[in-house]
Order: structure tokens, then sequence, then C-alpha cells
């Protein structure tokens, strides 16, 4: 809620000692942080603000390298932006590097370190959002992005058995399977036109097909199989309504971005966020926009 004055209520006003945090991406006018993180913020009476930072191809590197000059606490990095950063930071956690790609930056005094929440944030939603452990499950993976990168770690991490990725061209897959190198859970890829014939307790889709309507080839759908939708926009995609009507457990990926987004927030501050706050502000957010 804000006054008359746009100040929002339960912050301090921003002034001369508001310290910033900010989403660096391209476009990045859609983006749902400023809009979750904030609302932490006030929240927790910080006096802090987050903004968007939409930075172009080709200037990553000055962008980054200016966060320090200008007084920020930390920075998110969305798309297409993870990787590039992952070369430019000082530091890198071990998430970060194994998957090379980085989602968070905390400003430091001795520079920029680099993480990557998405991981972590993936295995607390599937966890604690769904009540879904992993441990020897047959993951069928679509896509071989960042996010499908920090999925499959996710899933390692957390015991399955075998993750399927699922690619149009199978020599795209590469990162996924090195991300979980020592790690003990099974890695096959196969095309699209091979997933119908894979049965698997855990479907999750880290592509953008279903954003305009688009099918994916699935298996059949059961009552016994958990399907993620890392889409949240829209909020019932194709996936979503398939996998419900054959009564399977399925959701979007509103859950994985406010947990990665809560990750972030408590290495920024040190504080953990009310997650029902943000996700109050995500909903309200996304019904806001066409």
């Amino acid at each position: 809620m804000t006054d008359a004055g746009g100040v929002v209520a339960g912050r301090p006003p921003i002034g001369g000692t508001t310290r910033t945090l900010g989403v660096i991406g391209w476009p990045v006018d859609q983006s749902l942080s400023p809009a979750i993180h904030n609302a932490a913020i006030a929240a927790l009476g910080l006096d802090l603000v987050y903004v968007a930072l939409p930075v172009a191809p080709g200037d990553v590197r000055p962008a980054l390298e200016g966060l320090a000059a200008l007084g920020f606490v930390g920075a998110n990095v969305t798309m297409p932006h993870k990787t590039e950063a992952s070369g430019i930071v000082d530091e890198r956690s071990d998430d970060a590097a194994r998957l090379d790609a980085v989602n968070t930056i905390v400003v430091t005094a001795d520079g920029l370190v680099g993480h990557n929440t998405d991981a972590p944030g993936f295995d607390r939603m599937l966890r604690h959002d769904e009540m879904v452990d992993p441990a020897g499950r047959h993951a069928l993976l679509y896509g071989a992005g960042g996010a499908a990168r920090a999925v499959a770690l996710a899933l390692a991490r957390g015991g399955a058995e075998r993750v399927t990725v699922v690619v149009r061209d199978p020599g795209r897959a590469a990162p996924v399977v090195n991300a979980l190198a020592g790690l003990d859970t099974a890695v096959e890829v196969v095309g699209f036109d091979e997933a119908p014939g894979v049965s698997a307790e855990l479907l999750v889709n880290a592509t953008p097909l279903g954003a305009h309507g688009e099918e994916l080839p699935t298996p059949p759908l059961t009552a016994s199989t958990t399907v993620i939708d890392l889409l949240y926009r829209p909020v019932l995609t194709p996936l979503i309504a398939r996998a419900r009507a054959a009564g399977a457990t399925a959701a979007g990926g509103m859950g994985l971005l406010l947990h990665q987004a809560a990750l972030s927030f408590e290495l920024w501050t040190g504080q953990v966020p009310p997650l029902e706050v943000m996700s109050a502000a995500a909903v309200a957010a996304v019904g806001e926009r066409p």
C-alpha cells in the first residue's frame, strides 16, 4: 500500500541512506522481481529499494562493474545474462561454478560474489510446496538451458535415481550432463519424439513451450505422476491443464520464482523474508498485467 507521496507502507522513505538492489536482464520490464522483493523489504522495514535494470547484450560487464561504484548491495541476473555473468564475477559459489550460471550477485568489499539459488530454490519448492521427495525417482526433464541444469542438479542432490533429458537436439544436452558430473544420478538424453515412451514419476518442463499454447510430447499422465511446469505465465499452461485432467499433481513455476528469490534475499540481507508476503505481491502483479 502506498500513501499520496508514493511511500510504501512499512518501509522507511527512500532517501540518501537507501541502498539499492536490482535485477539485470534483457528485456526485464515484465519481471516480477521488483514487486516480490519490494514487498519483502516493506514487510521488514528495511532501508532498501529493488529496481529493474535493463541491460542489453554486450553491456553486461560494464553494468556489473558499476554495481559497487553505485553502492548496490547486490543484484539478480536473469535471461539472457546468467552464463556471461558467471564469467565476470570475482568469486563463484559451488552451485554457480557447477552450473556455469549466476542468478544472484552479492557486492562485497573484495568484489562481486556470484551465486545460483535456482537449484536449492527448486528443491524447496518440490519438498515444501508439493511435498515430493525426489529420492529414488525417475524424472523426465524437458530442456537443457540454465533452468534445466538447476533442476537436474537439485534432483540429483535429492537422490533421484535417473534424470532423462528431453531436447530437440541431443547435442545441446551436454551442459546438463556436465552439471551432474560426479553425482550418483544416472543421466540419459532423448529426443522429443522419444519422450512419450519414457516412464517417469516426475515430469518437469524447463522450456518456454506452453507459453503460447504449445503442447509437449509426454508419456501418459496418471494420478501417480507429479508435473512441474516452470512457466508461471499463463497460470494454467496446456501441460498443467492436461495433467490435472488426468488426476496428476501439477504446479506452475511461481513456487520456484519465490523460493529462489527468498534465498537471494537472505544472501543480501541476512534475513529470512516473509514468503507469504512475496507470494501475494507476485500474484497481484501477475493479475495486473496482460
